[in-house]
């Protein structure tokens, strides 16, 4: 399963406090043409989403986990484009430590960041409807000395969903709201015209690398 850009379940959920977290990419999720307006000016753009678990801990000590057990999670969306001013391609530039060549810019396998480490720095904000929102600010590299440490176990799997061919099983996973939010996409609406095969995720987490391995490799 592949998502190349090029430029030009109902329960409670706590949400990541502000700061500093290791996370790690474990899925992106293809949202389709959403409609989206600023300043007065509506457009519709391609969309896409990426989740992280995070590893961290509270001002306590104690791991960041849920009412399960589980990493606690957090999201964050984007246009679809790796254009010079794409929110995406400015993540992606500070997560890898360096810019795209030409070359990538013609066609970057996004699913090349599944199961990838990163600090990332967590805020919140509240909307003008008067809602609270947890954001992912920034994205960077994890600095040696917490790599040298080594890096936790992987929690979930990493896992793609494309509109062009929706893996079902994955599909079943999603919140109420995500789904209602894709099912808006009029690439939502051309799939209904066939019917979709499910996958099994063919993209296992990535083999643990030694601390050299991450101190002289690119992220992807």
């Amino acid at each position: 399963m592949s998502f190349v850009i090029q430029a030009g379940s109902k329960g409670s959920f706590t949400p990541v406090p502000p700061g500093m977290h290791l996370a790690r990419c474990y899925r992106i999720i293809d949202l389709g043409t959403q409609q989206s307006e600023y300043m007065g000016v509506t457009k519709h753009l391609p969309k896409l989403m990426m989740q992280w678990e995070v590893h961290s801990e509270d001002d306590n000590g104690n791991p960041l986990l849920t009412t399960k057990g589980e990493p606690m999670t957090i999201s964050k969306n984007y246009t679809v484009s790796l254009s010079e001013n794409a929110t995406l391609r400015k993540d992606l530039i500070a997560w890898r430590g360096r810019d795209f060549t030409p070359e990538e810019l013609k066609g970057f396998e996004l699913g090349n960041v599944l199961g990838h480490w990163a600090m990332i720095s967590v805020s919140r904000s509240t909307g003008n409807n008067g809602k609270e929102y947890t954001n992912i600010n920034t994205i960077n590299p994890v600095p040696p000395n917490i790599k040298k440490q080594g890096l936790p176990e992987a929690y979930n799997i990493t896992q793609m969903f494309v509109l062009d061919n929706p893996d079902m099983t994955i599909w079943e996973t999603f919140s109420d709201g995500l789904k209602a939010k894709i099912e808006k996409a009029p690439e939502w609406s051309s799939r209904m015209s066939y019917a979709p095969v499910p996958v099994k995720d063919s993209r296992p987490a990535p083999e643990k690398k030694t601390y050299e391995d991450l101190d002289d490799d690119l992220p992807f």
